[in-house]
């Protein structure tokens, strides 16, 4: 049998949320304009201000209301019931094709190197032209 622990700590919920994003203590941190240990203690406090929740909202890219109702369980069944490789939604989002003809960029690679290849042979005649000319003069 498997219980749900069902607490209000808005503390864990914008630290779950904070690690989901990517981001460390020390960046929101920064965001807030506060010390890495004082994001580290609002994350342990079970409640915070409603005005701090609000800075913190938008130091995360998310609602007050998003951080209140967040459920950890809910979006990790979100993410692995939509991110299957068995999913063919997923597959169709992933663009495995390329967009362009592969042909076609190697005509086109070729063709750039056989222009460089022009400008360095002429680079070299110009040179070679340029030393005998001083060697003439001589």
């Amino acid at each position: 049998m498997s219980t749900t622990n069902t607490t209000n700590h808005i503390g864990r919920k914008i630290s779950r949320i904070r690690e989901l994003r990517g981001m460390k203590q020390e960046a929101l941190a920064f965001e807030l304009g506060v010390s890495q240990q004082a994001v580290s203690n609002m994350e342990r406090s079970a409640e915070i201000e409603v005005s701090l929740l609000a800075q913190v909202a938008e130091a995360l890219g998310v609602t007050p209301e998003a951080i209140e109702n967040f459920d950890e369980e809910a979006v990790f069944n979100i993410i692995n019931n939509t991110f299957t490789s068995h999913d063919t939604s997923t597959l169709n989002a992933i663009n495995i094709h390329p967009t362009f003809n592969p042909l076609d960029k190697l005509i086109e690679a070729y063709e750039e190197n056989k222009r460089l290849y022009e400008r360095l042979l002429e680079a070299e005649k110009s040179k070679v032209e340029y030393l005998e000319r001083l060697l003439k003069n001589k």
